[in-house]
């Protein structure tokens, strides 16, 4: 169906003869619901993913949360009254819980961020190139920070292209490596890792090493990960996840496939990774506002 203008009147005609809404009532529920036509363009009804990629869409206009939840409920009773009229079959709001937003927008960082986090990190002793290993193979295979530093020498095969890595319920997948995580761990493995072992008289099946030569951990990461992007210049935060999170929505922007992308994340349901979707949408959107002379 076409959510054309005229279905907006009769609402607030509706709202006014029947509930006695006021003014101000009235012009804050055909704000919202003019904002989201204009964000939903194609003619068609909308979905509960359209929903939740609007409710990002606000988000990331800045829209606090209470009034992104107020946006949504003027669109629950707007549609409630199009299904009651035969105006609309489904009902996107189904999914989405009122009083919450029902998504959590995962940070992520833009391409050229990425590219200046990892240039940040040119040096050629062993604690940079581990660094350097560690955080190309997280970008490259989209990994979890448990599964980066438990995944073991054994599990990543350099000739091939391949890692093979333990997730979530202890399921394993196989994950293809790019040429530049690939070199980064050969470097690592050559140059950087022998110095660990034999200066601390231990070996491990760890790919990754922390100083005292045993296993990387989860807060000797984080640490490292912090201080690289203090040195690369980002201005923001830089967590773990948002590398897995900047992989997964690279990789849409880029033209792979939701179903490719739930693999190489390992998740067990594609609603899970649907959430990338409404990402690289929002930045499409920026991009074409940004960009197109009559946007």
């Amino acid at each position: 169906m076409d959510l054309a203008p005229q279905y907006v009147d009769r609402f607030l005609h509706v709202l006014t003869v029947e509930d006695g809404r006021a003014a101000n009532t009235l012009e804050a529920y055909r704000r919202d619901i003019d904002q989201f036509l204009l964000w939903h363009e194609p003619d068609g009804e909308p979905t509960h993913l359209d929903i939740e990629g609007y409710a990002i869409h606000r988000s990331r206009k800045g829209l606090g949360q209470r009034s992104i939840q107020r946006s949504l409920s003027a669109l629950r009773t707007f549609f409630r009254f199009l299904r009651r009229e035969g105006l609309m079959e489904g009902d996107p709001m189904a999914q989405i819980k009122a009083g919450k937003s029902g998504v959590k927008l995962p940070e992520v960082l833009s391409i050229p961020d990425v590219a200046q986090l990892l240039s940040a990190l040119s040096g050629t002793d062993p604690l940079t190139l581990r660094d350097r290993a560690m955080l190309e193979l997280m970008y490259a295979a989209g990994l979890r920070v448990s599964e980066l530093i438990h995944i073991r020498i054994n599990e990543v095969n350099l000739q091939r292209g391949f890692a093979s890595v333990v997730g979530k319920g202890n399921k394993q997948r196989v994950v293809p490596l790019g040429e530049a995580a690939m070199a980064a761990i050969r470097r690592w493995l050559s140059d950087g890792r022998p110095h660990y072992v034999n200066t601390n008289g231990k070996d491990s099946e760890a790919m990754f090493l922390t100083g005292r030569g045993g296993p990387m951990t989860r807060q000797g990461f984080w640490k490292r990960l912090r201080t690289w992007a203090v040195t690369a210049g980002l201005s923001r935060r830089v967590t773990p996840h948002m590398l897995r999170h900047s992989f997964a929505t690279h990789l849409l922007m880029g033209g792979a496939d939701l179903r490719t992308v739930q693999v190489l994340l390992g998740h067990a349901d594609i609603t899970t990774t649907q959430i990338y979707t409404h990402i690289d949408r929002t930045a499409l959107r920026r991009m074409y506002d940004q960009y197109h002379p009559r946007a």
